[in-house]
């Protein structure tokens, strides 16, 4: 039995502040000098490396579709291990889910699986004494789940707060905090850029982190609130360990160094999620972190890269500018070391987006659209690759405004009902905007590790109806110095 202080923050709908406080309570938690961990419920890589940088260790996210709830409290347990207080930052609305399943997938049952007291974030700058009945329906709606109270925000005066505390406590739900209606400022860099400036150490987000934590030191009553956290009981459950998984890390050649398996990401960590590296490094692996802005070489020594999903698709100019680097990913490719990329790591590969040049691994086109594919996949896979055996079942998330012209190569990484077969598998490559959590398939990371580990098979140019590839297969007079390797063909996407 594992104790592990613990708060689940969440709120009647999306819109009521509970990011910015999430982040905010980490923050100031940990100015007072308590060793805290941030974690997000669902697949948004971004809220979780924000409450990454404000807990000071990596931000995690818990998805009951993507790991399974079996594994929700030992991943809490792990990324938690040896911290003060965990706070869990919900998604949407207590009761809600992106797929309605609200009884297995929402916050809610997140929050029951952890055994967690929840506290509802409630904007009440249109609101009276009826936030007792909001707050009272809540409560009501499921009385399996431990409402511990609420923090107010957006009040509009010393005499509103007093009349929602009044409303409150005829109910019995403690109040632990109000802020005002300018206390909670927006100043967390704009979500186009994803989680570039939390990797990159950007002075703006580090900046943003601590005015939420100042805000919230100000307004919130910090001890009432561990007190909370410290009465939530013990989880019978064992930590999660990359370890302790079924898949047997693979046999090095005798007296062989670990492959150095290259992770895309910055100086505050990567674009996969944290137990991607955790992984691969169980499994044998020496994990180098690759900067695509400022690394124009790939590290000494590298003998696989992964791109993770949450590499945003808005950065087509910087990632098109390091030339350098483009063709050293295409020489990697070309000779048969595993490549793989998930969500907007395939875009980088193409032959271009948006009229940029990329890395040409994969001849395919990608456009930026207004609108937005987002959702779970159950995903069969298509053929044998580095990630899965040819009829393998793999639950991933898609969250993508770019398209890819074809959608699929000869060889298609995944297909699912109701759409045609996507994604690319070439030679030791497999790329594709479905984006798993490594945590429900350790079986990727040891196959990456014994395919990095192995020598490559020899793979005559243009095997497969791809065309010459790498730095001496660029044809003569792209501008671009695009590398054309990897053949692709199927319907427009």
């Amino acid at each position: 039995m594992t104790v592990v202080p613990r708060l689940v923050l969440s709120a009647p709908s999306s819109g009521h502040g509970k990011n910015a406080l999430a982040i905010g309570l980490l923050a100031a938690f940990a100015d007072r000098g308590l060793d805290v961990a941030g974690f997000k419920i669902g697949p948004d890589q971004v809220d979780a490396a924000y409450l990454g940088l404000a807990s000071g260790r990596p931000g995690r996210t818990l998805d009951p579709r993507l790991v399974g709830a079996e594994r929700i409290a030992p991943l809490l347990l792990h990324g938690a291990a040896g911290t003060d207080l965990a706070v869990v930052q919900g998604s949407m609305g207590l009761y809600d889910s992106l797929t309605g399943r609200s009884e297995t997938e929402s916050t809610a049952a997140v929050a029951t699986v952890l055994r967690s007291p929840v506290v509802l974030v409630v904007d009440v700058a249109a609101m009276g004494q009826s936030v007792a009945a909001l707050v009272h329906g809540f409560r009501a709606y499921d009385e399996q789940l431990w409402i511990g109270g609420v923090i107010l925000n957006r009040v509009a005066s010393a005499r509103h707060e007093a009349l929602l505390r009044e409303a409150l406590d005829d109910i019995g739900i403690p109040v632990y905090g109000a802020l005002r209606r300018q206390d909670l400022p927006s100043v967390l860099p704009p979500r186009r850029h994803g989680v570039v400036p939390v990797l990159e150490g950007a002075g703006e987000a580090a900046r943003a982190v601590r005015r939420l934590g100042e805000a919230v030191t100000a307004t919130v009553d910090l001890e009432r609130l561990l007190g909370l956290a410290r009465s939530a009981p013990a989880l019978g459950a064992q930590p999660w360990s990359p370890q302790s998984t079924d898949e047997a890390a693979p046999a090095l050649p005798g007296g062989a160094a670990p492959p150095v398996v290259a992770l895309l990401g910055g100086p505050g960590g990567s674009f996969s999620h944290a137990e991607t590296a955790e992984l691969l490094r169980a499994a044998g692996a020496e994990v180098m972190t690759l900067d695509p802005f400022a690394d124009e070489v790939l590290p000494a020594g590298t003998r696989a890269l992964v791109v993770g999903g949450a590499l945003p698709e808005s950065y087509a100019e910087q990632l098109s500018a390091n030339r350098r680097l483009c063709i050293a990913v295409a020489e990697l490719a070309r000779t048969g070391r595993p490549v793989v990329a998930e969500g907007a790591g395939l875009l980088w590969l193409a032959r271009e987006l948006d009229g940029l040049p990329m890395c040409g691994v994969l001849d395919a086109i990608g456009s930026l659209r207004d609108g937005l594919v987002v959702g779970y996949r159950e995903a069969t896979a298509q053929g044998d690759s580095v990630v899965a055996g040819r009829g393998e079942v793999v639950t991933g998330h898609k969250e993508h405004r770019a398209v890819l012209n074809p959608r699929g190569g000869q060889r298609p990484a995944w297909s699912w009902p109701g759409g045609a077969p996507e994604g690319f598998i070439w030679r030791g490559v497999h790329a594709s905007q479905l984006v798993p959590h490594w945590a429900a398939y350790p079986r990727i990371a040891t196959r990456l590790v014994a395919a990095a580990a192995a020598e490559p098979a020899t793979v005559p140019v243009g095997v497969g109806g791809g065309a010459p590839a790498g730095p001496a297969g660029v044809a003569p007079g792209d501008p671009a110095g695009a590398v054309a390797s990897g053949p692709a063909a199927g319907p427009p996407a």
